[in-house]
């Protein structure tokens, strides 16, 4: 591990730093903090100090949800640890790398005795003993946490300042899985969404979110994962957009004690390096018209050998017919829908002009194959006379599609002949999880898509995580 740890990737060199740009039950979406919560009010300057703070916008986010991950740390560790939570005593430090005024800092260095500079696009936690210059702090560069907030809501800074204290956490309890860096990074972007929740909850007396905001965190959060076809035992790891996204939301499903206990050396991550068989020689999408074959192979496949021995029935495949523009008529699909299922003539659809060649062309590959997962879940549904147009459909079949692609992540997915012999199997090519998530963040508001049951992005993606984790029969099919 090096010695300070950051929101995104470290590049070659000790402080080079680089962006990286590249069960299924109902989660609570809350909206601002309830009449009954605290007033919601700025901490004085003078009560929680940032050192170089210029009190932008920002700066003034920042000191809120730090004053209130002090005090939210201080109520949560002793149960959760059995200790009191003493506050960090390196201190804090804002800077604009593009204007440093180094009288301001101490000796004129950061976290870790660090130059200002060295800040440049991110934010760390410089742990106790790392340099004995200012260690046990949190370094940001406000200009850019502020370029997140333009782009991705002004929470995000937060969720910033939440991660750099969960390496706090950390850094008086120890690190998990023997210090290897996705744990401990993903074990971080966890007690950020535990702490996200508290505040979803009205408990915070500085931070308001609203149901909105919870998209655009996971949106903001594509920015910070590796490059695709990054190893997850990297030594500098941090986690797929997936595996990042899935902390936060098991935070702010499980709190802080789940974050404590869920990552030990046996959790599984999706990032992964590419490799031959993996997609690598293609960079891991497959050509549209082997794509159109693989979602004609692999659902039936999938789910002919998952309905016997998960739920105790057979299944009898739907028709899958692409189309192009406009829905074929069926009652209950609308002529504009881009997927459906028609339960009169077993069919399920999706426009490839308007739906396939765009998603494929924006995300990739694996947005098409979850888009066609969605109306297919609700095929299974019908065969088992369950709903298919109401919220509780939708959330299954979202679910359905996680539990399909850890199948497929675990090569449980084969395709056979006509003499039932195997000849492939679906395999996972790095990134493909995190394009499942661009899909539902991308598409879940979409009517032409997702009809309108009062789902979130975020709501998608955490009932997606469900069906990985947990299976088929975690999906509402019984």
């Amino acid at each position: 591990m090096t010695s300070t740890s950051r929101l995104v990737a470290v590049a070659a060199g000790a402080l080079s730093l680089s962006v990286l740009l590249t069960g299924c039950s109902s989660t609570l979406v809350p909206g601002q903090a309830s009449p009954a919560g605290p007033a919601i009010s700025d901490v004085a300057p003078g009560d929680f100090p940032i050192t170089g703070a210029a009190e932008t916008e920002v700066d003034v986010t920042m000191r809120n949800a730090l004053a209130d991950l002090d005090a939210y740390w201080k109520a949560q560790f002793p149960d959760v640890y059995g200790e009191d939570f003493p506050s960090l005593t390196g201190g804090y430090y804002s800077v604009d790398p593009n204007d440093v005024d180094e009288s301001l800092y101490p000796e004129g260095a950061i976290g870790c005795g660090a130059d200002p500079r060295e800040v440049e696009q991110n934010a760390f936690y410089c742990p106790p003993g790392a340099s004995g210059v200012n260690d046990d702090s949190i370094s940001y560069d406000r200009d850019y946490l502020q370029e997140l907030a333009g782009e991705f809501g002004g929470f995000l800074p937060a969720l910033v300042a939440a991660h750099e204290f969960g390496h706090a956490v950390q850094g008086r309890v120890g690190y998990p899985a023997g210090n290897a860096s996705i744990n401990t990074e993903t074990q971080a972007d966890c007690f950020a969404g535990a702490w996200t929740r508290w505040v979803a909850d009205g408990n915070s007396s500085h931070q308001t979110i609203r149901s909105t905001d919870l998209d655009d965190l996971l949106r903001g959060y594509q920015l910070l994962r590796d490059p695709v076809g990054t190893a997850a035992d990297n030594e500098q790891a941090h986690g797929s957009y997936f595996d990042r996204v899935s902390a936060v939301q098991e935070g702010y499903d499980g709190g802080p004690a789940a974050c404590r206990d869920n990552y030990e050396g046996d959790r599984r991550f999706t990032q992964a390096e590419f490799t031959e068989e993996n997609g690598g020689a293609s960079g891991g999408d497959a050509e549209p018209e082997a794509l159109v074959q693989l979602i004609e192979d692999s659902f039936p496949t999938y789910y002919e050998d998952s309905f016997p021995s998960d739920l105790g029935t057979e299944f009898s495949a739907p028709t899958i017919s692409p189309f192009e523009g406009t829905a074929p008529s069926c009652e209950g699909v609308s002529p504009e829908a881009d997927v459906y299922f028609c339960a009169a003539d077993d069919t399920v659809g999706y426009d490839v002009t308007d739906l396939a060649d765009p998603a494929y062309s924006d995300i990739g590959d694996y947005a098409v194959l979850t888009a066609v997962a969605i109306p297919y879940g609700l095929a299974a549904r019908e065969q088992l006379g369950l709903s298919t147009d109401d919220q509780d459909a939708i959330r299954s079949a979202t679910c359905q599609a996680g539990a399909f692609s850890g199948a497929a992540l675990n090569g449980e997915i084969a395709v056979t002949d006509d003499q039932g012999q195997v000849v492939s199997r679906l395999t996972i090519s790095p990134g493909d999880f995190d394009e499942a998530v661009q899909f539902l963040l991308s598409y879940g508001k979409d009517p032409r898509v997702f009809p309108d049951v009062s789902l979130s992005g975020f709501q998608l993606v955490d009932v997606f995580r469900t069906g990985y984790l947990q299976g088929l029969t975690a999906c509402g099919l019984s």
